[in-house]
Formats: C-alpha cells, structure tokens, sequence
C-alpha cells in the first residue's frame, strides 16, 4: 500500500520566498489597519490624554465619554439626528441603487453590443476617468443652477449616479464573459434587455456586489457643501465635520464622529468581502 504524500504549495518556488512573501503581506496589512485602529482608539480617549507627550498610541483610561458627546452635540441642533440620518440614508441607497442599474446597462451596450461608434464611447469613458469631480465642480453647479436643483435632493443625487469608474469597471468584468453566451441568449429570443439582466447580470454577481460597496463608500460620504444649504436637507457626514471642526476641545468627539462615519461602509464590506476577493481574482469565462 502506498502512501500518498501532498506536498505543500509553494507560492515563490522556495520555503524562504514564501516567507518573505507572508511578512510583507502582515507588514502591509498591518500598514493599512494602523489608521483604524488609530481612530478607535482617539474615539476612547479621555480629553486629558490627547496632550500627553510623547504622543501614545494606546490609551490609559478607556470611556465611551467621546460618543455620549457626540449624540448630546447633535440633540442641541435645531433639526433632529434623525432627519440628518435618514437624508444620508435615503441619499446613499438612491445613488447605490441607480449607480448600478445606469452602470451595468451602460457597460452592457459598451462591451457586447455592437454599434457603429462604441470604440469612441468606449474611449471617451477612459479619458473622462483622468478628471476628477473637482474639475467639473463649477459645470455641475452651473447646471444644477439652470435647472433649479439647487437645494434639493436632485442635486447631491444625479450628479453621482453615473460614474466613468463604475462605467468601466463593470465594462472590463463583462467584457471577460464569451461571445457564445450572448449569441445563445438572442437565438432563444432574448433582447438585449432580458440577455442583460438574465443572462450576464448572473454571471457577474462579483463585479457587481463590488461595485455597490465603492457607490455606497463614496454615497455615505456624500457632504453636498456647495449645493444644499437647508439644514433639514443636509446629510449626516456634513454635521458630523461641522462638529469635528468645533476646535482642539472636542478632538475626542470628532474622532468619534469619524468612527461613527467609517462603520457602516466596514460592516457592508465584511458581509460582502468574498465577492470582492473574487472579483480581484476572477480570469473571466473562457470559451
């Protein structure tokens, strides 16, 4: 009887690269941890503690003092933290929701559909991702302006539903899956609709998971300065930096704020990590 023996996988060809390899991970990883655990820890200090020095990254006497603060600076306002919780909210799951929808039909059309001119839109949606939204800050306003939105809830919605990042990413996703597969949709009768929310939104399910975690990221951190000024339209992250830049006394409380801010994006990203890890490391379907 003979014993089969499974060698273990190298992943550099030799035990000392691997190891080399697993340190500059953990040292990476720890690099990366560090503000986190960095903001926790400012949001459990006691005010006494913030002008210790040398400064000390760990903290002497734990209380949850910073955040009891927090709640009591905001129940002073004139609007309740709900109203500014529900604005966030109901700003976030709006952009989420549409920035996907827009994102993955877009790059439907970009990817499998051919049509004369998609190398130019194709081209155009690479070069806009060299801009960032503060170029086009003073046009967006501009247009917002002409079309009244200016105060409302359009203008800290519309201007993020449609990204040239989200475009592309769920372009270069679908782009992966094989031509056989659309070809075998529209023989059984499927439109381009149907093939594209029946047929390709299924075997994407990575990419697009990924993607509502960067639009609900960068919808949570919607503040909208330059397009609300209504404090009952205002979003929770706006109040949350007025109050962190009350001054050095309440340094305690806007680290809290920020922890308060950073959790909600964490949690989503927990739940859905194994899609994003997927994502990454996905080669697409071969034909």
């Amino acid at each position: 009887m003979k014993l089969v023996i499974k060698k273990r996988k190298k992943y550099s060809g030799s035990l000392g690269g691997d190891i080399a390899i697993f340190i500059m991970l953990a040292i990476l990883g720890a690099f990366m941890l560090f503000p986190i655990y960095l903001s926790v820890i400012q949001s459990i200090k006691p005010p006494e503690e913030f002008f210790l020095f040398p400064p000390r990254l760990y903290v002497i006497n734990p209380t949850s003092q910073n955040f009891v603060e927090l709640f009591e600076a905001t129940a002073t306002m004139w609007i309740p933290f709900s109203r500014y919780l529900f604005n966030s909210i109901f700003v976030t799951v709006v952009v989420t929701g549409v920035q996907v929808i827009i994102a993955s039909m877009a790059a439907y059309v970009l990817a499998k559909v051919k049509v004369p001119g998609i190398k130019v839109f194709n081209k155009i949606i690479e070069v806009s991702l060299l801009f960032t939204s503060t170029v086009t800050h003073i046009m967006v306003y501009m247009v917002m302006a002409q079309l009244g939105m200016i105060d409302t809830y359009f203008a800290i919605t519309l201007p993020f539903i449609a990204t040239p990042l989200s475009i592309f990413f769920m372009r270069q996703f679908m782009g992966q899956l094989p031509d056989s597969v659309i070809e075998a949709a529209h023989m059984d009768g499927a439109g381009h609709f149907r093939t594209c929310w029946q047929v390709v939104m299924p075997n994407v399910k990575p990419a697009w998971i990924t993607l509502i975690i960067f639009a609900f990221t960068a919808a949570w951190q919607i503040t909208g300065w330059s397009f609300i000024f209504n404090e009952a339209l205002k979003p929770l992250p706006t109040v949350l930096q007025q109050i962190q830049l009350s001054g050095i006394a309440r340094a305690g409380v806007g680290a809290a704020a920020t922890v308060f801010l950073m959790t909600p994006p964490m949690v989503l990203f927990l739940f859905c990590q194994s899609n994003v890890l997927e994502t990454m490391a996905h080669s697409g379907l071969k034909e």
